[in-house]
């Protein structure tokens, strides 16, 4: 899965990256553009303030008095202002634009994961959409704010040091077309040969997420299986591998600091040695002592310069690959899209499956459902039944088009599902999960998933069809009770029904209750079903499950085996032709046979001692 997005990475040009970055920009486009022009201010004070130093220092050997002194000195003063103005200026709006791209983005990003399909999804680990989010974004921040900034700043201050360095010291300052290039392909190199470095850190960065993700999720397992220690090591070799690789790239880049040190010792020992004796040996007529300060200053200005270069380079070259991991979600067009004119009125809830072949991917060798022809007509009650692997959850997923079919139609009160309106059809087909999701909130809030606008008495009647209202009186705050994030303060069968009772909310043409009744026993399983019939009377109902006493009261039940039909028929007639549907009823109620005799012999046991005791 990794390896899919590393190579679709690759393929992103800088041009489409940065064509793709711009459009989240938006309000923020003013600030970005001040921010150049108000730096380029900022540059010109910096540019102009040892130029006129140098005519102070002149005019000060000349012998000036105080009064021809006080314009160069009011002169520096407002020129300083002014720079410092600027540089004020420059870092408001270059943090207003920074900070309002990172919004924007994470705005665009999570948007784009919401419109995914599941093929989509199935392209990204959950891990790496969280650190394309968090790391990634923030990456490409600090990038943006060098780039508008110091981008700018940098090389416009080089350029004009180099310049104002001619007019002041002539020949001199050929020093700096030397050591500049050398420097320039020295930082080259660099970045070069870190960026490999650094598209590889952030793929361990999202295994090293996952790792984390794993563990938060299954906390429960590890405890049980007592693992922490594998869990410890494993988290430990994960960071340790990041650790090396960026400890690899900041050892490359840490050259920049010696080669910009090695510059700037090179260029002030030839200025100050080659400086001083022209001004000694021409007594000033070649260059004076305003024309040496002058050049000193520009020489650390345009070494300076070139050192923020290398960092901004650096920066950049780390923000790359996160800025390609970033374009990679916002260029990924969804699989699943609503069509030119969508439907958005379904007659009934009948449902066929018309030759349906179904496989998870293109390139997949498997298929998941192969050749279903299936007919539900409105209103029935059907149970799907089936072993581990058996395709009955990738079934029912295309009704609701999570997954388009491969080859084949599904359609939904005579129409095909791809001709709906997406949010409509999902509206109209309801899905309780076997693993359900409640989300962090109130009872209320996680019921109105289903019914924003649901009344106080509408919660309480599905909740009490779903057998959830019981427990929930008896929690604090009753209907106002706040669900932590995941429900890991209920139950797992008191989950499973506040997701039935969510579910009936939308009042939907189809509901799928995709083995949403596991977790409860099969007194509360049948009141449920009964619930089910009275207040949704007219909706096509499927019913995945593994107990057979869910599903036998059924109109049919349909079986699978290997994503084939294996059988279909009413419980009676199941029984005499589906040897799956049978074997399975003989287990579960010999099962239930012996654990009602063992109960009977417990009491029995309990009963004869009770009597002794009394005698």
């Amino acid at each position: 899965m990794q390896k899919k997005t590393t190579e679709k990475s690759k393929g992103i040009s800088g041009r489409d990256v940065i064509r793709t970055l711009g459009r989240s920009v938006r309000e923020f486009k003013g600030a970005s553009i001040a921010t150049p022009i108000i730096v380029s201010g900022e540059v010109v004070m910096e540019v102009a303030i040892p130029f006129v130093t140098a005519q102070l220092i002149n005019t000060i050997q000349a012998g000036a008095t105080i009064g021809a002194l006080l314009p160069f000195a009011g002169a520096l003063v407002l020129m300083a202002l002014a720079s410092l103005a600027f540089g004020i200026g420059a870092g408001i709006t270059c943090s207003q634009a920074s900070c309002g791209l990172a919004m924007n983005l994470r705005h665009d990003v999570f948007a784009a994961v919401q419109r995914f399909s599941f093929a989509n999804i199935d392209q990204f680990s959950s891990s790496s959409l969280v650190t394309r989010l968090t790391t990634d974004i923030t990456n490409v921040q600090l990038a943006y704010m060098m780039v508008i900034r110091t981008a700018i700043r940098c090389p416009f201050l080089l350029i004009a040091g180099v310049v104002m360095a001619f007019i002041m010291a002539g020949p001199m300052a050929l020093i700096f077309l030397v050591i500049v290039p050398l420097l320039g392909f020295g930082l080259y190199k660099v970045v070069v040969t870190v960026h490999p470095i650094f598209r590889s850190v952030f793929h361990k960065y999202d295994a090293l997420n996952e790792s984390i993700e794993e563990n938060v999720t299954g906390m429960r397992d590890v405890k049980s299986y007592v693992r922490q220690d594998y869990e410890k090591e494993k988290f430990g070799r994960a960071a340790k591998d990041v650790c090396a690789d960026f400890t690899r790239a900041e050892k490359i880049l840490a050259l920049n600091t010696p080669m910009m040190n090695f510059a700037v010792y090179a260029v002030f020992v030839f200025v100050i040695q080659f400086g001083s004796y022209l001004i000694i040996s021409s007594r000033g007529t070649v260059m004076n002592v305003g024309q040496m300060s002058a050049l000193t200053t520009y020489s650390f200005m345009i070494l300076m310069a070139l050192m923020m270069v290398s960092m901004v380079f650096a920066m950049i070259t780390m923000a790359q690959e996160s800025a390609e991991r970033i374009c990679e979600v916002l260029s990924t067009e969804p699989t699943i899209k609503n069509p030119a004119s969508p439907v958005t009125e379904m007659r009934d809830g009948s449902i066929d499956f018309d030759n349906v072949t179904f496989k998870y991917s293109e390139k997949a060798e498997h298929r998941a459902l192969a050749e279903i022809d299936l007919h539900i007509k409105s209103g029935e009650t059907i149970g799907i039944m089936g072993g581990t692997g058996s395709a009955k959850t990738s079934l029912v997923n295309l009704i609701s088009r999570l997954y388009d079919v491969t080859e084949g139609s599904v359609r939904v009160g005579g129409v095909d599902v791809r001709d709906y309106d997406l949010e409509f059809l999902r509206n109209n087909v309801a899905v309780v999960l076997q693993k359900n999701v409640l989300f962090s909130g109130s009872i209320k809030e996680n019921l109105r998933w289903g019914n924003p606008d649901a009344t106080y008495d509408e919660l309480v009647e599905v909740c009490k069809l779903a057998q959830a209202d019981e427990f929930i009186q008896q929690l604090p705050n009753k209907y106002d009770y706040y669900i932590e994030q995941g429900g890991t303060n209920v139950s797992g069968g008191q989950k499973q029904r506040l997701c039935i009772a969510r579910a009936l909310l939308k009042r939907p043409k189809v509901l799928i209750l995709d083995d949403s009744t596991s977790a409860v026993d099969t007194k509360t399983d049948a009141l449920i079903r009964e619930g089910l019939k009275s207040y949704l009377p007219e909706a096509t109902k499927i019913i995945i499950a593994q107990r057979v006493s869910s599903v036998q009261d059924a109109d049919r039940i349909l079986v699978l085996e290997n994503g084939h039909v294996a059988g279909l028929g009413t419980h009676d007639e199941l029984l005499k032709t589906c040897d799956f549907y049978r074997d399975t009823y003989l287990a579960q109620n010999r099962a239930s046979a012996e654990a009602e005799k063992d109960g009977a012999a417990t009491d029995g046991t309990a009963a004869k001692g009770g009597e002794a005791n009394a005698r």
